[in-house]
């Protein structure tokens, strides 16, 4: 009996390490999807990479349903069964918001205006370095190792940084003379983008929470 819940827990914690390749899949094509408009100002890669996304982060839902229902068939005790499964789930928001930028920037045609090449670099940028960081705080976390709270420390600071960008993007676009529905679609990216780093930091929080309740 006992073997048989150890095997289902493995089990568990194989496929959580599954999910994360797949979360570092999605990150990086959204990453070099932007690139493709950002620094070479041509998306002729972009639907490619944006196809890799949704391949991932469908991939990605896959697991998370087939951790889900591993876990309620006894693979663990229910209060963490609970635990385990708010965590990807808060988790999984992130593909799904790089997944609604690429597709505001494919299906609204958005363009990056060379203005605000740089801004959104740096929005990208410390919020991927944020979602690395989570990933590694997920594995402490399930590895039952320390330092999920310095991990959070640095995550909480990008965050900071990263709403201090987007407030200062969205201010000089509607100081600039673009057309009005244009800084309505680009403020709409920019607060989509913005996001993975508020994200990032709910689930860092989210998790020392976990951490800390497992100590007591």
């Amino acid at each position: 009996m006992f073997q048989f819940l150890f095997n289902k827990e493995n089990r568990v914690e194989k496929l959580i390490f599954q999910y994360l390749d797949s979360f570092h899949l999605v990150l990086d094509h959204f990453s070099r999807a932007l690139a493709t408009c950002i620094t070479r100002h041509q998306c002729e890669e972009f639907d490619f990479l944006m196809d890799q996304t949704h391949k991932y982060e469908s991939k990605a839902d896959d697991i998370i349903d087939e951790v889900n229902n591993l876990m309620f068939s006894k693979a663990l005790i229910p209060d963490s069964r609970g635990d385990i499964m708010n965590m990807l789930i808060s988790l999984d928001k992130i593909p799904h918001m790089v997944e609604r930028a690429l597709f505001i920037i494919r299906y609204e045609k958005l363009i990056i205006p060379d203005g605000f090449t740089q801004d959104i670099e740096s929005l990208i940028r410390i919020s991927l370095e944020s979602c690395e960081l989570l990933s590694k705080q997920v594995e402490l976390f399930i590895k039952n190792k320390g330092g999920t709270r310095t991990v959070m420390g640095t995550i909480d600071a990008n965050e900071s940084r990263c709403d201090h960008i987007e407030r200062q993007t969205i201010s000089k676009l509607f100081d600039s003379d673009m057309d009005p529905f244009f800084k309505l679609q680009f403020k709409e990216l920019v607060l989509v983008i913005g996001d993975i780093s508020d994200q990032a930091d709910r689930v860092s929080k989210l998790i020392n929470i976990l951490t800390l309740k497992r100590r007591v």
